[in-house]
């Protein structure tokens, strides 16, 4: 656990679903809900991009969301390709904006994490994304808006980047590339909430 964090279980479309909760010391500006890799790959919300995502962003002044999926740790359910993970994703933002208010809301994830927030981007407005080691070419990523923060490691050898430069293309999408990175991001953690930082004061 985060410092500063708190986790509890909530009712989900599944059964009881796993949530943590980091909150800044200030009244937060909005709510960033943060989404973890695969779960049949050892994806959770443990998972060190997902923590250092919501660590960036409780320190940028808004109260993060992250969960586990259904079927994860004390998630119940199965895993469902997407489908009921989108779900999942929305019942987690709405306990977040019962504990919080209606925020301006940042959605965040990592790989898998990445494929569910482009849905849940279908169904809701939201201030901005960011999108680390998407997992375009494995999901149907959607397509993202113009100001989305896209991160990928050069060398990463689950989601090839030329995967992900082929998605941005007809977007127009900038991609920033950590060189000589790997999907896990080892090793680049601090930077990575460096350059997400400073990107967010832009």
């Amino acid at each position: 656990m985060t410092p500063g964090e708190r986790r509890l279980s909530i009712p989900g479309p599944a059964g009881a679903l796993e949530i943590a909760l980091n909150v800044p010391p200030v009244a937060p500006r909005g709510i960033v809900l943060v989404a973890h890799p695969h779960p049949q790959q050892g994806g959770t919300l443990n998972n060190k991009v997902v923590q250092t995502l919501a660590k960036t962003f409780a320190a940028l002044g808004y109260a993060a969301a992250r969960f586990n999926f259904r079927g994860v740790a004390g998630s119940e359910g199965v895993f469902d390709g997407g489908v009921g993970e989108t779900d999942d994703a929305l019942a987690a933002l709405a306990y977040a904006k019962q504990e919080f208010g209606e925020l301006p809301v940042v959605l965040a994830g990592f790989s898998f994490g990445s494929f569910v927030q482009t849905r849940v981007a279908q169904t809701i407005t939201a201030e901005r994304m960011v999108l680390v080691g998407p997992a375009v070419g494995r999901f149907a990523v959607q397509t993202v808006p113009a100001d989305t923060i896209v991160i990928h490691g050069e060398q990463d050898d689950v989601v090839p980047l030329a995967d992900v430069l082929s998605w941005a293309r007809p977007q127009q999408l900038p991609i920033i590339v950590f060189p000589g990175c790997g999907h896990f991001f080892h090793g680049r953690l601090l930077q990575l909430q460096s350059v997400i930082a400073g990107m967010w004061h832009r």
